[in-house]
């Protein structure tokens, strides 16, 4: 008897989980707090488990023609389901992983360890300090799902972090972050304010009662300088076993409202999800 074991390590944000997967021989979830922050299946890496994950996996997909390899810059890393899932749909990307949680990044390589030669290069280092250093117009795609604890860091949310957003961005680059938030969307509401100061085109990919405000959830905020494919984009998101929309245009503009964009000295944590949102106890 072999079968896997549940791993539990304490690292710099709580108490991280592996829970085997007993459907998936080799599928791992990843729990912080009892928090979901990843699942991976080291036998078949292009399986995306969590729906804003899949949204995200969409987004990769309509970034570049299938298959072609990509420059990704991924702002948290939890178990690196996305970074395997770029590798397995396109061989020979280039991929950097910036996490601040060293412990958990040690977990990771240990006992879900990333093949050899597959592109991924992982740094300790925190996010917005990493990205300052980053060479200009160096990536195609940068994905931020960064949360300390269940909550977006302040440093993160603002004009300066969006503009060295942009700056590391080739032309034509798609910036695409996990936030998290409820209505009256005063959060989301300011991130889109804020990243419109710095970029033309904006879209938000949610699920509709999210959108309604009927509770609290994840959306996914993009952000380029060149028109984003918000036409493929609904399409896949409309496939997915929780469907979800793609809004642009006038209706961001709505949920924008009076909005105003974030700046470091006032920029604040996302909002705190209510008991439950989130957790699998």
């Amino acid at each position: 008897m072999n079968e896997p074991i549940p791993v539990i390590r304490a690292v710099d944000c709580g108490t991280a989980k592996l829970l085997p997967d007993v459907d998936r021989e080799r599928a791992w979830l990843l729990t912080v707090d009892g928090a979901p922050q990843s699942y991976v299946d080291l036998d078949e890496p292009a399986h995306l488990e969590f729906e804003y994950v899949r949204r995200l996996g969409h987004v990769l997909d309509c970034a570049a023609p299938e298959g072609e390899p990509l420059a990704v810059l991924h702002l948290g890393g939890g178990a690196l389901t996305l970074p395997r899932y770029v590798a397995a749909t396109r061989p020979g990307s280039r991929q950097t992983v910036v996490d601040s949680d060293a412990p958990l990044l040690d977990l990771v390589a240990e006992l879900l360890p990333i093949p050899e030669g597959v592109g991924i290069d992982v740094h300790a280092a925190d996010a917005r300090s990493w990205l300052a250093q980053a060479p200009d117009r160096s990536f195609d795609v940068l994905v931020a799902d960064v949360f300390g604890g269940s909550r977006v860091p302040a440093h993160l949310t603002s004009v300066e972090y969006a503009r060295e957003a942009e700056r590391v961005l080739r032309t034509g680059g798609i910036y695409a972050a996990n936030l998290a938030d409820a209505a009256p969307f005063d959060f989301l509401g300011s991130q889109l304010a804020t990243f419109a100061t710095v970029f033309e085109e904006l879209a938000l990919i949610a699920e509709p009662a999210v959108l309604r405000g009927r509770r609290f959830g994840n959306a996914v905020l993009l952000a380029s300088h060149t028109p984003l494919d918000t036409t493929a984009l609904a399409r896949r998101t409309a496939g997915d076993a929780f469907p979800a929309r793609v809004e642009h245009g006038a209706s961001l503009r709505r949920l924008i409202g009076d909005a105003t964009a974030v700046q470091d000295t006032g920029a604040v944590p996302s909002p705190l999800p209510p008991d439950g949102a989130f957790s699998i106890g």
